[in-house]
């Protein structure tokens, strides 16, 4: 089935299958950002905007992104930059393999929440997974980001 959807700006036609996942759909098409890693829905490694919200895309069937506008990291250059300098500037990005998921999620809760407390900072990231790191530098660098102590 074709659908036509929005991503990174760019609105583009698609042939895909009726139990395509919109990861798979959007990893075969060269966003290689957008990871799959523990066929749960809860690593945060596929999350990308869909309509400005943060979401999995490896729950979400393709054929629910037509006529939406997808954003990847691949869209957001210089906010992914700017955070992902603080991030290592504070000792916390570490193999790489969770950052692009990680850093759309902390995007997206600085479009949501404001002046969020810590606690809600970590509630926000739950579903973000990082095998390298004990949170405490993500923790310092989102801080630091959002502008919060």
């Amino acid at each position: 089935m074709q659908i036509e959807l929005t991503v990174n700006d760019k609105v583009v036609q698609w042939e895909v299958g009726n139990h395509e996942f919109l990861a798979d759909t959007l990893r075969s098409h060269g966003y290689l950002s957008v990871k799959k890693a523990c066929d749960t829905s809860c690593c945060g490694l596929c999350t990308v905007w869909i309509d400005g919200k943060s979401m999995l895309s490896c729950s979400i069937l393709s054929l629910r992104a037509h006529g939406k506008k997808v954003t990847t990291i691949e869209g957001l250059p210089k906010e992914a930059e700017e955070f992902a300098q603080i991030l290592s500037a504070e000792g916390a990005e570490q193999c790489g393999f969770c950052s692009p998921g990680f850093i759309m999620s902390v995007l997206a809760m600085k479009n949501e929440l404001v002046n969020p407390t810590e606690e809600e900072i970590i509630h926000y990231l739950t579903g973000n997974l990082c095998r390298c790191t004990g949170y405490m530098g993500q923790l310092r660098a989102i801080k630091t980001y959002l502008g919060v102590a």
